[in-house]
């Protein structure tokens, strides 16, 4: 392809006839040279060459001295040019859709645990998930207002390069003729349909797959809980890097061309998988509700409002108000779904039916499970205090019949409406332990039952500095005083009537103390006394006390009435069995093998054999 002759470029016929003839040398439907060169790979002065052409064409095509043959010759140059520059603009954006590093998607969320490789953020996490309470309970077994426009995050957008300045300034000189020739509606589709594939790229490096509100909706929550925490990074990096960073570069490429035209382009690019995204949390604040989904919804709750101000900034233009209703009626969406839970939650808890006895008297399931749930909603008071939870009224809610317990609603004066809701969990939480408590047939057990479970719910409110917080230090000592109470009545169940063997009356008959000692009524309280701890003994010792400071509160308490009442007994009594036939079948147990003895209470183990020896 031979270089152009020298023309006269300030304009005039020659100007012009050198124009065309530089856009017709490039006519891709005329030359194969043409075909398999591209102009702004070549020279740079060849690049300018041709711009001028164009420019000169379209400046004679403005001019009213032209004859209408000259105009058709300029209107099919132009047409030419154009073809071409749309095959150059195509040709620059494909040569740099190189999808955004890893490392830099990354950054999008600085709370990342990502450091050395911001791939690994990216990858499958593990995950868990059951369907309904129940599954949950076993699980926790086998293991021991409506939304604000007010946002709380500010904007984290970081803008990158998503193309070198340079062809940044080749597509911009194309876009600016394309446009002033009338060819806005090529120009738009042309660098949407680009600039879209590589948005497409990015989403699957991000590992965020094509999913319908359907498609959403039919998978297995195991699945979901790992697509909810890569939707949750993937957002991030698309709203504040991918969108921040396509609409940067519409607006480099096309800003001060025409109305608008960034706005066009850009949603041209962003706008499907912008709703793609969206779909995904609408298909989950919409889907069927049940506690084990709480959490993720919090989570994609938060990440949603956090990323609220950076979606006001990414998707400003009148063009964009769709992305924006969507994002804000899903996070309405995700509020409400989350006091849907709340409540539904609370119902389970209270209805839950398992009706056989948990064996030893140890933790119930349900208690862990509650228990943990409790603790992770106080994760997010703030969440639930400023967005979730309005004040309850005092009504009905807490107003117990014979299925709900009641609450005393003044005791909760000044507290916050997130505490009292955790309060009210607690409260029909213990209501369906003391029903479940009444299953057991030994009166003792269920009231050790009670104590590890109350003392269980104490432990874990303790634990939890934000929970704690929230329910407080008065309902806390109620709490406390109502597992140590259940003890104090195990003790009264097991012990009374054992210590009643050790009394002084009914061994006495008429004359001097010491010689009106009954034998034979003293035999028999020996033998009472042996044969209930035994009993005592052998079952107790497979009951279970898992809090390892409680179960030895509780061994020293049993000890220290048990033992100085059979040392004082023995010292009375001691004299009168030794004198008679056979003391070994009565004094059976020194103090000693009492104090081992209460050292095996509670530890879910059969009966020891030191009693058991002495017993045959």
């Amino acid at each position: 392809m031979e270089p152009p002759e020298n023309s006269n470029a300030s304009g005039g016929a020659v100007g012009f006839e050198d124009a065309q003839k530089i856009i017709l040398r490039w006519d891709s439907t005329a030359s194969e040279e043409a075909r398999e060169r591209m102009i702004f790979e070549g020279d740079r002065e060849e690049v300018d060459r041709y711009l001028k052409a164009v420019d000169d064409i379209q400046e004679s095509m403005s001019s009213t001295t032209i004859s209408d043959d000259q105009d058709k010759v300029n209107s099919a140059t132009i047409q030419i040019a154009m073809a071409r520059l749309e095959d150059e603009f195509r040709n620059i954006l494909l040569n740099h859709t190189t999808p955004v590093e890893l490392d830099s998607l990354a950054a999008a969320d600085p709370s990342s645990s990502v450091h050395s490789s911001a791939a690994g953020e990216y990858e499958d996490d593990d995950h868990a998930g059951d369907d309904d309470i129940q599954d949950q309970i076993q699980r926790a077994d086998s293991s021991t207002s409506n939304s604000s426009t007010s946002y709380r995050s500010t904007s984290s957008i970081r803008e990158i390069d998503l193309i070198p300045q340079e062809a940044v300034c080749d597509l911009q000189s194309i876009a600016k003729r394309m446009i002033s020739a009338g060819y806005l509606r090529e120009c738009i589709q042309v660098y949407g349909g680009v600039r879209k594939s590589v948005v497409d790229a990015n989403f699957k490096r991000l590992g965020f797959e094509k999913l319908s509100i359907g498609d959403v909706q039919r998978l297995e929550w195991d699945a979901l809980e790992t697509k909810i925490r890569r939707w949750i990074r993937a957002a991030k990096a698309c709203i504040r890097i991918l969108f921040a960073s396509e609409k940067r570069l519409c607006e480099q490429i096309f800003d001060g061309i025409g109305t608008a035209v960034d706005d066009a382009c850009f949603m041209e690019t962003v706008k499907g998988p912008a709703i793609q995204l969206f779909n995904f949390a609408e298909a989950i604040s919409i889907s069927r509700r049940s506690p084990e989904k709480m959490f993720k919804i919090l989570d994609l709750h938060d990440a949603l409002m956090d990323l609220m101000p950076d979606i006001e900034v990414v998707f400003e233009s009148k063009s964009a108000d769709s992305i924006r209703v969507q994002a804000a009626e899903i996070l309405s969406r995700l509020a409400e779904a989350a006091r849907g839970i709340l409540s539904e939650f609370e119902n389970a808890v209270l209805r839950e039916p398992s009706l056989v006895p948990v064996p030893g008297g140890t933790i119930h399931p349900l208690t862990r499970y509650v228990m943990n749930y409790i603790s992770l909603i106080s994760d997010y008071k703030q969440t639930l205090i400023e967005l979730i939870l309005s004040k309850p009224s005092t009504g009905s809610r807490y107003s117990g019949d014979s299925t709900t317990p009641d609450m005393e609603f003044a005791e909760l004066e000044g507290k916050t409406p997130l505490a009292i809701h955790l309060i009210w969990i607690i409260v029909i939480l213990q209501f369906n332990l003391d029903g479940k408590s009444k299953r057991y047939k030994d009166v003792s057990l269920a009231h050790l039952f009670m104590m590890n479970n109350v003392h269980y719910i104490v432990q874990k409110v303790k634990g939890s500095p934000e929970l704690r917080e929230m329910i407080g230090d008065n309902y806390l000592r109620k709490l406390t005083g109502k597992f140590r109470q259940a003890a104090t009545s195990y003790q009264r169940a097991t012990w009374v009537r054992v210590l009643y063997c050790l009394r002084d009356e009914g061994l006495h008959v008429s004359g001097s103390f010491s010689s009106g000692v009954s034998k034979s009524a003293l035999r028999e309280r020996f033998k009472t006394f042996n044969a209930m701890l035994e009993e005592v003994h052998r079952t107790q010792a497979t009951w279970l006390v898992p809090d390892n400071q409680l179960r030895e509160e509780l061994r020293i308490s049993i000890s220290e009435k048990l033992i100085p009442a059979y040392r004082s007994f023995l010292g009375r009594y001691r004299s009168h069995i030794e004198s008679g036939k056979h003391p070994e079948n009565y004094m059976k147990y020194s103090v000693e093998d009492l104090e081992s003895a209460v050292l095996d209470f509670f530890e879910g183990y059969h009966v020891s054999q030191l009693l058991r020896r002495r017993s045959q």
